[in-house]
């Protein structure tokens, strides 16, 4: 489970973009090159660039360098983690409390 509330408003930002949803979409089930993601958006390398940044550093996509191409993989294992938050959450008790004000 995540316990920093930084970490979950990063994720929380990079997931509020819709052409960075429009990625994840594409990336779920496999691994895309860079190069096909360019293709299918129709935006500009920088564009994409700025996007996988973003999505990297909230650890939700993992990039790898193949040649002079980035391919890209969703991670798992941090939508496993979202999950569990949501699902908690939405089993939470009026009184219950996520995080603390020392957080």
């Amino acid at each position: 489970m995540m316990e920093q509330p930084n970490q979950l408003a990063k994720i929380f930002k990079a997931l509020g973009d819709e052409n960075r949803l429009r990625i994840l979409g594409m990336l779920q089930g496999q691994e895309r090159c860079a190069c096909m993601l360019l293709d299918e958006m129709h935006i500009t390398q920088p564009t994409l660039s700025h996007h996988m940044k973003i999505l990297c550093d909230a650890d939700l996509v993992v990039g790898r360098k193949e040649g002079k191409w980035m391919h890209y993989r969703l991670n798992a294992d941090q939508f496993e983690k979202i999950a569990a938050f949501l699902q908690t959450t939405a089993e939470m008790k009026k009184d219950d409390v996520i995080f603390t004000s020392e957080e």
